[in-house]
């Protein structure tokens, strides 16, 4: 079995590439981890990619001279391992129109919010401060307006009577590691398309969603 090359870029601590190596780790998964990039140094990441005996790299933002030089780092990186989609977790820098388009329906990436609701930073507070009762998370593919782009999967959690933004993430961030494993299955089975800005996903019985409620 051919299995999709992906890359998983971090910034930091690496929850979600934890939880997608361990879901590439199992045999018949469809995809497997080639590289893992980061822009910063210690991000802590690293080690578990490392610890995985997957290759791992370094480009440091701020040692460029502009942001489509950097995009162009990343982008040699990339080709350089053959990679086929790229896996966003946690990674915090915005990428030029011009990436984003070459990596067109290849780009995936996990916010934590049940979008197009509470779109950009802290979503975790503003969906208590809009009272809502559903809160969750979203895989996306990427285009160019932040936190934008068709819907590949979500998951629904529940908001709580007492919640704060730091229990209501950590609810939420249960649900991001069993989304994303999934959301990357499905691209690597050949099961979705992008028609439009809508994902169409093949294979599910209707009425179907990708859309699920852990109350861990």
């Amino acid at each position: 079995m051919k299995r999709l090359q992906a890359a998983v870029l971090i910034s930091g601590r690496g929850s979600n590439l934890n939880a997608l190596i361990d879901a590439c780790k199992t045999p018949e998964y469809p995809a497997e981890i080639v590289c893992v990039i980061s822009n910063r140094v210690d991000a802590a990441g690293l080690g578990i990619a490392r610890d995985s005996d997957i290759e791992t790299a370094v480009i440091q933002h701020e040692k460029f001279s502009d942001r489509a030089e950097f995009d162009r780092a990343i982008d040699q990186e990339l080709n350089s391992h053959g990679v086929e989609l790229i896996c966003l977790a946690g990674f915090m820098r915005l990428f030029t129109a011009e990436f984003v388009e070459r990596w067109r329906d290849r780009m995936l990436n996990i916010h934590p919010a049940l979008l197009p609701s509470f779109r950009g930073l802290d979503p975790h507070q503003q969906a208590l401060d809009a009272g809502v009762r559903l809160s969750g998370c979203t895989v996306h593919f990427v285009r160019h307006e932040t936190d934008a782009g068709p819907i590949v999967a979500q998951a629904a959690v529940p908001v709580l009577q007492g919640d704060d933004a730091n229990s209501l993430s950590k609810r939420i961030l249960a649900a991001e590691h069993q989304v994303y494993p999934l959301a990357l299955r499905l691209i690597a089975e050949g099961r979705v398309r992008v028609e439009g800005e809508r994902v169409i996903i093949t294979g599910l019985p209707e009425p179907a969603q990708m859309v699920f409620e852990p109350l861990a």
